[in-house]
């Protein structure tokens, strides 16, 4: 790693590194949430949520002693439950096996559940100063451009990433650096080379081959739900608890029948997840419901998925 391009980078990141909350901390437990809610997810939706989820939770005793709910709840509008469902239980863990203390060794924060290598690497390095490094997708593509490797694999990118942590003073401040450069300046559609601090040590400034770097997109599967919407003024909306796997797992919803045809009538609403494609219809029943499920007055206390959210604004 260039010794220049090193000093570029910092010097940059002092200057332009945005104001988030987790990095005006070194606690492990808010450093922990922070990742895991940014990972799939965009920064302007997840601060509210990671402000309001140490409202929430303040202490990892407070989250492990949790209901499934709660957290469920706290999670809403992020996305990709189950990240929330590894969180409750990763914090069971930090109870049961470490006091309560969130892991300050890299080998045991691996073991928590919905942890992978980078997540710890991040976590690890920004908490205890270890010079472990991070290799998500902006690490990877700031990389891939640097040394003129499109197409480079996994095992190759950790080698550098490692190589080049290793050449800083502060591992924290370079892995914050380095995810900050790809997700602000090297960005993936649209990388501003005019602004990149280490343009001129980099292999591949201002030639940038996009489609050497888009990956084959998605099979989107189109799925058509009849939403079953049970209302009653005195007793409010019937919902039931979905399975603990499968969309929306865990999460309340009215009843909800998959449909073998795509119906004739316009979806009320279409909810796009990674791989599905949701199309909602609702059917107003005047009939009383069946199978398990609960009255409820209000859905303020449970954890709807945004796609019910959107269809419940619209029809009712």
């Amino acid at each position: 790693m260039s010794s220049d391009r090193c000093k570029a980078l910092l010097s940059w990141y002092a200057l332009h590194a945005r104001k988030l909350p987790w990095r005006e901390t070194t606690d492990p437990y808010h450093i922990w949430i922070s990742e895991i809610m940014l990972q799939q997810t965009q920064v302007k939706t997840v601060l509210p949520r990671y402000l309001g989820w140490f409202e929430a939770f303040p202490t990892i005793e407070a989250l492990a002693s949790a209901s499934a709910d709660d957290v469920l709840k706290a999670w809403e509008g992020l996305g990709y439950y189950r990240r929330a469902r590894f969180i409750h239980r990763s914090a069971q863990m930090i109870q049961s096996d470490y006091d309560g203390r969130f892991p300050n060794e890299f080998d045991d924060i691996m073991k928590l559940s919905g942890i992978g290598r980078s997540t710890a690497g991040a976590i690890s390095s920004f908490c205890f100063s270890t010079f472990t490094a991070v290799l998500d997708g902006n690490v990877k593509r700031v990389l891939k451009r640097w040394y003129a490797k499109p197409e480079t694999g996994d095992k190759e990118l950790w080698l550098l990433a490692q190589q080049a942590i290793e050449t800083a003073d502060d591992p924290a401040i370079w892995n914050q650096a380095m995810m900050e450069l790809g997700a602000t300046v090297c960005s993936a559609k649209s990388p501003s080379c005019e602004q990149c601090p280490v343009q001129h040590h980099c292999a591949s400034a201002f030639h940038v081959d996009i489609s050497k770097e888009i990956r084959k997109p998605v099979a989107v599967l189109d799925v058509h739900w009849r939403i079953h919407l049970f209302i009653c003024p005195e007793k409010g909306i019937w919902l039931s608890q979905r399975p603990d796997s499968g969309i929306w797992a865990g999460l309340w919803t009215p009843p909800i029948t998959e449909l073998e045809e795509c119906p004739e009538q316009e979806p009320a609403h279409i909810h796009q997840l990674t791989h599905r494609r949701l199309h909602l219809y609702p059917d107003q029943s005047e009939t009383e419901p069946r199978g398990d499920g609960r009255w409820v007055p209000s859905i303020e206390g449970y954890a709807l998925p945004t796609g019910i959210h959107h269809l419940l604004e619209k029809v009712i």
